[in-house]
């Protein structure tokens, strides 16, 4: 079974940083694609980047593009996100979320239980 635990969550203020990590584990392939959505209160879950197997390839959601950085340490199963300049609309659970053989837009095979990001005004 495979494992997705997220960490890196808090409350920051708008203009401020954080860098969320997701550590994958149990019985893991390589190939995958790794990366992350968020929901918001009231609101659908929705992507926000994710990047390939070899980390060459990344796509971003519009509204993160220029803030949000994304990487990956495959020794360590473990993908980051950096996220600068945040603003109270992206405060939202944040969720990891795996893809074997494809990228997190065509389907996710796993997802993480979240991390809480708060960004006050």
């Amino acid at each position: 079974q495979v494992q997705l635990v997220e960490s890196g969550g808090g409350l920051v203020q708008a203009g401020g940083s954080l860098r969320l990590s997701c550590v994958v584990s149990g019985r893991t392939l390589s190939g995958y694609a790794m990366g992350w959505f968020r929901q918001a209160l009231g609101k659908d879950r929705e992507f926000v980047s994710d990047i390939g197997w070899s980390g060459i390839t990344t796509d971003y959601a519009d509204s993160v593009k220029g803030r949000f950085t994304i990487s990956r340490d495959n020794a360590k199963n473990t993908v980051y996100l950096q996220m600068n300049s945040l603003k109270p609309e992206d405060t939202a659970i944040y969720y990891c979320a795996i893809r074997y053989g494809s990228r997190l837009l065509r389907g996710v095979d796993y997802w993480g239980k979240g991390t809480l990001v708060t960004v006050s005004s």
